[in-house]
């Protein structure tokens, strides 16, 4: 008959305390590589991956932008955003999704504004370029809450710059003195097991401080913020380990722990037998 898994009889098998101890400890090592892969199993993956394309074509050539930055020594009423970009854009005094917040008993002002964006290079910036009537030595010091673009993303095993500028201080800066935040904008993708797609971005940051002059004196400061975009997306993708790989990574740890206890048994046991057949030979 063909059977490739031939029994033995029990009154052929000898049981012995070391095979005992031997099979104990493979149960348990068993037991602890499986609940080691159960967890990768469970676990999401987060892949990486870089591309060279336009990830959000839905987004109307626009970017959403978030930024929180108070001036604790300017008036609310000085205190404008402007936007300018290589499309003709020029808006000076943008209003629209802001609040201003008075600060220091109305000395200072937090401004707080959600605005779009082209996705080409530009800038935007906090100045006194709106204001009825500007004032002689406008204080630009500043502390910045939060700058980002895009959809927020809330992802323990993501770590990006999202949010680079969050808690600069320049507080002990030139009050007089103009401050250049140079941005460089990544498209970030985010995608998740269900294959929904977030779209945010990163930057990388880079400033500078300086008195500005022309041949008519000096130039009104202003905290600018000018950015480009960079042609290279990061795409985070959630994955998790196929089924068929945790039972194959599951049968490959039953077997071969057997495999190996086994051949570890059988050696340790042909071992206690010579020892005896020799220590019988010596009493003899």
């Amino acid at each position: 008959m063909f059977d490739i898994y031939r029994k033995v009889p029990k009154d052929l098998t000898q049981p012995t305390y070391t095979g005992a101890i031997i099979s104990v400890c493979c149960c348990l090592f068993i037991l602890f590589l499986f609940l080691s892969e159960l967890t990768g199993f469970i676990a999401t993956e987060i892949v990486n991956e870089l591309y060279v394309d336009d990830p959000d074509k839905d987004s109307g050539g626009k970017i959403e932008v978030n930024l929180n930055i108070s001036l604790p020594n300017l008036h609310c009423e000085l205190v404008g955003l402007d936007i300018q970009d290589e499309m003709g854009r020029h808006e000076v005094g943008h209003i629209d999704n802001s609040m201003k917040i008075p600060l220091n008993n109305g000395d200072g002002c937090r401004f707080e504004g959600h605005f779009s964006i082209n996705k080409v290079p530009g800038n935007f910036h906090v100045s006194t370029h709106s204001a009825t009537a500007q004032p002689q030595n406008p204080d630009m010091t500043h502390v910045i809450h939060k700058l980002s673009f895009g959809d927020k993303l809330q992802v323990h095993n993501v770590h990006g710059a999202f949010n680079a500028l969050e808690g600069a201080d320049k507080l002990s800066s030139n009050p007089l003195a103009s401050h250049d935040y140079i941005l460089k904008i990544v498209p970030t993708v985010y995608e998740d097991m269900s294959g929904k797609q977030r779209y945010s971005y990163q930057y990388t940051v880079a400033n500078k401080e300086y008195v500005a002059y022309s041949h008519t004196g000096r130039i009104i400061p202003a905290i600018w913020f000018r950015y480009d975009l960079s042609p290279i997306t990061v795409k985070y993708t959630e994955r998790r380990q196929p089924l068929y790989r945790f039972i194959t990574s599951i049968c490959a740890i039953i077997g071969g722990t057997f495999t190996v206890a086994g051949i570890l048994d059988s050696c340790i046991f042909t071992a206690s037998e010579a020892w005896k057949k020799i220590q019988l030979g010596k009493m003899q």
